[in-house]
């Protein structure tokens, strides 16, 4: 039987972002410009920091936060092993050792216990990644940071717009990393954000993002700007041209309604899937933290059923559904076992999060009725899997 494909992901682009960024082409002002700096400041206001420095990708943004807090070789910096390549190789690029940690029990968030265990005399920071949208224990991790004397950085590229404590996440500790890729919760195509409260960080960073050159780089071409300038450190290529700017600039205007969308799909699921023996749903967070639901990442439970994740990813590719995997721990990859000599075991929490897991599509522009389509493939499918009739999905 033929089916109409349900992507994993499909950005949710309107006559808004079409207009936005025309108006830019128009301009005939590409790169860095006034839009850029329009974005910056309407992101600030919407995180509710001081500042918002726009760079090129959430790698980026990891980059000029250990740049800004001085991140060198023979430093180390906690990360967890649960989270995608960008956030331990942001810390090895500065010639820091990445010591990966495992995840809570029965979660997919950096375990604040298992972290203290690894802090030695080298330790300058903890970067914390809030997967699939669901914040961590900040309050637990800040503590840690203090106690030690480290610095405490967000991994938020899952996290807009979530909040923890009442305070939206970028706004809370000293510097926090945003991704607008093609699959966020709002999309520039490629692109991230900087935040933070500390005006140095944030002049620091901007200066690094455009190779280090000091003052307004980008006015160079401008009737405002001159030919001359001075570079002050060696930085990085990785600015914001206004084009990307334009379409984040009308994707955060509607960041709220997305965010709205994303928690009725959520509910949707759990509605149609808790319950279910086989499965185990994603933490949700409570009143004192707010998912953003970038992500809906589901658990098997294979000792009751005849097929794994893997033959569950091909059953609904087959049915015409996209899914997705997030994420191979660090420590499984031949990188990280061939250069700093983890092994498989080494985390067990992280591994069993992903054995066990399959991300399902949530975007705004999902229907009910698509949905309900995978809710209902998912449960058919473990129905005509389940080893025992008695304890098999209704």
């Amino acid at each position: 039987m033929q089916h109409d494909w349900l992507p994993f992901h499909r950005p949710s682009i309107g006559p808004e972002e079409l207009l936005a960024v025309k108006e830019v082409l128009e301009s005939r002002w590409l790169t860095t410009g006034p839009v850029t700096q329009q974005f910056e400041r309407a992101f600030a206001t919407f995180i509710g920091c001081k500042y918002a420095v726009a760079v090129s990708s959430c790698t980026a943004a990891l980059h000029l936060a250990l740049d800004a807090i001085g991140i060198n070789p023979g430093d180390e910096v906690l990360v967890p092993s649960y989270t995608f390549a960008a956030t331990a190789g942001a810390v090895i690029y500065r010639g820091a050792r990445p010591v990966l940690c495992d995840s809570l029990p029965g979660g997919f968030n950096i375990d604040p216990v298992d972290a203290a265990s690894r802090i030695t005399s080298n330790t300058r920071a903890i970067i914390a990644v809030h997967i699939a949208g669901e914040p961590c224990d900040l309050g637990s991790l800040r503590q840690l940071a203090e106690q030690h004397s480290i610095h405490l950085i967000e991994d938020a590229a899952h996290a807009l717009p979530a909040s923890y404590a009442g305070r939206r996440v970028g706004s809370i500790s000293e510097l926090t990393a945003f991704s607008f890729y093609a699959t966020k919760t709002i999309t520039t195509g490629e692109g991230g954000m900087l935040t933070t409260n500390d005006e140095a960080h944030a002049r620091r960073a901007s200066m690094m993002r455009l190779h280090g050159i000091g003052g307004d780089a980008w006015k160079r071409y401008s009737n405002q700007g001159s030919w001359y300038y001075e570079i002050i450190d060696a930085g990085l290529k990785a600015n914001m041209p206004d084009v990307l700017a334009a379409l984040g600039l009308t994707q955060l205007k509607k960041a709220e309604v997305f965010h709205v969308r994303r928690r009725e799909i959520a509910d949707l699921y759990l509605q149609r899937l808790s319950g279910i023996e086989e499965l185990d749903m994603p933490p949700t967070g409570d009143e004192n933290r707010i998912h953003s639901w970038h992500l809906f990442i589901l658990r098997l439970r294979p000792e009751m059923l005849a097929i794994d994740r893997n033959d569950l990813v091909n059953h609904l590719k087959q049915a015409g559904i996209g899914t997705s995997v997030h994420f191979i721990p660090l420590h499984l990859h031949p990188y990280y076992r061939d250069r700093y000599g983890y092994r498989s075991g080494d985390f067990p929490h992280a591994e069993d999060a992903y054995t066990r897991c399959i991300s399902l599509p949530i975007y705004p522009d999902m229907s009910k009725a698509d949905v309900e389509r995978v809710a209902t493939s998912v449960k058919q499918l473990l129905q005509r899997s389940c080893r025992s009739t008695t304890v098999c999905a209704d």
